[in-house]
């Protein structure tokens, strides 16, 4: 078999099915919806999210991608800035994304205004809610923005030999510490949980000056968002048709 009839077969066996877009939050499902998307929320619960992957595993898809929110390592990252990975590092394992997929997510964000940076995303179980927990993990796992999905999300698609990308907007820079009610911010569902939000608020009100200010760095990660999410399906396709 030749090298092109090699890739002509891998590309007809992915390409049976949605791309499966893999969130924390719904408002980041909203961004990426679109056809031939499927997306799951895990409310920013890595458990509730592996067993979520798990109850997919007979489900056919054409790739996989992270999507989202993440927080800076790098000092040099401003909230809104697209982090397209190119290694996603977790405590275990460091795996290489699909370049091609990449490479056209990249130039797409581009297009669209997004000021896009490469570089290793790390996948944690537990928020990184302050500068010293984010320069320890930019220290030990060399990556340059964190969340909580990308490192499941790349292990279900190495599992399945599927083409992988995270696409990831900075909302808290390196220097911000997040307050402790933004722990708390979402439903199981991925929904935002007023009612915990105001019940942490009224027990600590020291906190609403950090919750604006998290307010206003995750505003400018969904205009990123907003702009990127459509180009997901698309390039995939385009990705796809090319191999």
């Amino acid at each position: 078999m030749t090298l092109i009839q090699s890739r002509r077969r891998e590309a007809a066996r992915i390409s049976d099915g949605p791309l499966l877009v893999v969130v924390g939050m719904k408002r980041e499902a909203a961004c990426a919806a679109g056809d031939g998307v499927h997306t799951l929320c895990s409310g920013a619960n890595v458990s509730r999210l592996r067993a979520q992957l798990e109850r997919m595993h007979d489900e056919k898809f054409s790739a996989v991608v992270s999507f989202g929110l993440a927080g800076g390592l790098d000092y040099g990252l401003r909230p809104g800035d697209v982090v397209i990975a190119d290694e996603i590092v977790s405590a275990a394992t460091r795996q290489a994304t699909h370049r091609r997929f990449s490479d056209a997510l990249t130039e797409g964000a581009a297009a669209k205004g997004c000021k896009t940076v490469a570089g290793a995303i790390v996948g944690v179980d537990e928020p990184a809610m302050n500068p010293s927990a984010k320069t320890h993990l930019r220290e030990t796992a060399k990556a340059v923005a964190v969340d909580m999905e990308s490192h499941l999300a790349a292990e279900f698609a190495h599992a399945r030999r599927l083409p992988f990308a995270a696409v990831r907007a900075i909302s808290d820079p390196a220097a911000r510490a997040l307050p402790p009610v933004a722990a708390k911010a979402l439903t199981p569902q991925g929904d935002v949980d007023g009612v915990a939000l105001a019940r942490e608020l009224i027990r600590a009100p020291g906190q609403i000056g950090g919750l604006i200010l998290a307010g206003m760095d995750s505003r400018a990660a969904f205009i990123s968002l907003g702009r990127c999410g459509p180009l997901l399906g698309p390039l995939l396709r385009l990705v796809l048709a090319d191999l």
